[in-house]
């Protein structure tokens, strides 16, 4: 085994001994969009990717093909819902530039569901890594912490990804900050950071950089499903891509953010690449066995209002910085 050297990235090494990938947002949306750096990135390297996202778009309303329950297809063709539908958006733009354009949609259910979707792709796809992505770092909360943002659709994701057994499992944050608007406690986020550092389970950080092709062909294809979602933009996508290119501070690109005179703090912080042991993560959900079987999303939330209430919470702690 070759000597780790400082100028290596172990998130970014990790995937390397993989050949079939699959890139997935954890909690709907536009999470697909924090990981398609990672993505292109791996197809620069020759590696097979696949990409698939937990939807919020109503599947049976498009003519997404269905291929198994709780699972569609879109590709570039695919039709419907014109006013939110960032898979199709980005199926579109990977066509346009001469990429596979083929994006699964698993429907937000229960996490015996999205567990049952994750081990349909793991079988017909035959893939050897998985990279579960999160807009933001509410992935990492464990559940005593003073807030969890939105916790039920990133931990479907997360114990449906760990009940793969594949090689290689990583779950990735992107977006530090960019959770205070839902109660996130930052300083808990580090310190769940440092426990699974010292647990040998954190895999490090990158930025993501302008001038790199990878983080290009990003910034393009979240300005193209960004101009085609108008009015529902993703203002988590828009603080990461923002501040990528430099911005700082209460910088606003969207009319949305404008319209309700939120103060914004774009920061560099904010296009950080976190980088963990998927498994690791998932053991650290202290509620794990009280959602393992949820039949709905309604029963994930209440199991987790359920266990919240037994349990002492992390008093809120402001980063002294």
């Amino acid at each position: 085994m070759l000597t780790p050297s400082l100028l290596d990235t172990s998130v970014l090494i990790r995937p390397t001994d993989t050949e079939r990938v699959l890139v997935v947002g954890a909690g709907g949306g536009f999470d697909l969009l924090s990981g398609l750096p990672i993505a292109f990135a791996l197809r620069e390297q020759g590696k097979t990717v696949f990409l698939a996202n937990l939807t919020f778009t109503a599947a049976t309303r498009t003519t997404a093909r269905s291929v198994a329950p709780d699972l569609f297809e879109v590709d570039a063709a695919t039709e419907g819902q014109s006013g939110y539908f960032p898979e199709k958006h980005v199926a579109t733009w990977l066509a346009d530039h001469g990429y596979p354009d083929k994006v699964f949609m698993i429907r937000k259910g229960g996490t015996a569901s999205v567990r049952a979707a994750y081990a349909w792709l793991a079988h017909e796809l035959d893939f050897d890594g998985i990279v579960l992505v999160d807009g933001g770092t509410d992935l990492l909360m464990t559940g005593d912490e003073a807030g969890l943002g939105t916790p039920v659709e990133d931990v479907t994701s997360l114990l449906a990804a760990a009940a793969l057994d594949i090689p290689v499992k990583l779950a990735v944050c992107v977006g530090f900050g960019v959770d205070a608007f839902h109660g996130v406690c930052h300083a808990h986020f580090l310190e769940n950071v440092a426990a699974l550092a010292k647990a040998g389970a954190y895999h490090g950080v990158f930025a993501l950089m302008p001038g790199i092709p990878a983080v290009d062909a990003w910034l393009d294809v979240v300005s193209w499903v960004q101009r085609h979602t108008p009015g529902r933009e993703s203002i988590v996508s828009a603080s990461i891509t923002d501040a990528a290119r430099g911005e700082f501070g209460d910088h606003h690109s969207l009319d949305r953010t404008r319209a309700v005179d939120a103060e914004l703090f774009i920061n560099p912080l904010m296009s950080m690449v976190w980088g963990f042991d998927l498994d690791a993560v998932a053991q650290r959900v202290r509620y794990r066995s009280h959602v393992e079987h949820a039949a709905s999303p309604f029963e994930v939330a209440a199991a987790i209002e359920a266990f919240r209430s037994e349990v002492p919470l992390r008093p809120w702690r402001d980063i002294p910085v």
